[in-house]
């Protein structure tokens, strides 16, 4: 299948999921704070990874992770009665640490810059 396809549908399926998680979704165990990163649809349709960044400690990230695993039928008929598709694909669900990793790499640089400018003793200032 065109991959240019491919990626619309995946941007189309991320707009839907998006919006059901903030809006529709009334399970406790979903965080409010939660967020669709990426999806990326397989060529042929058959499923799609859908990455979620969740803001808060690792229990709340996996409470999150179960409660979107048992709204998996409802997101997938959502998705179908959204998007004009022949075959819906199954949404899998993953956790997408990129942006605490990102964090965790900017303060460890900050970290390094300001030892660094200890130990020079920096005249800039």
């Amino acid at each position: 299948m065109n991959n240019k396809r491919i990626s619309r549908i995946s941007e189309e399926i991320k707009k839907v999921v998006s919006e059901l998680i903030s809006r529709e979704i009334k399970d406790p165990r979903v965080s409010p704070m939660t967020s669709v990163t990426k999806v990326e649809v397989t060529k042929d349709l058959s499923y799609a990874k859908i990455y979620i960044s969740v803001l808060g400690d690792k229990g709340v990230k996996e409470d999150t992770l179960e409660g979107l695993q048992s709204a998996k039928g409802f997101i997938r008929r959502e998705i179908s009665n959204r998007i004009n598709l022949r075959h819906v694909p199954e949404p899998v669900f993953y956790l997408d640490e990129s942006i605490e990793h990102g964090l965790y790499i900017s303060k460890l640089i900050e970290k390094v810059n300001e030892e660094d400018k200890n130990k020079r003793g920096d005249i800039d200032e």
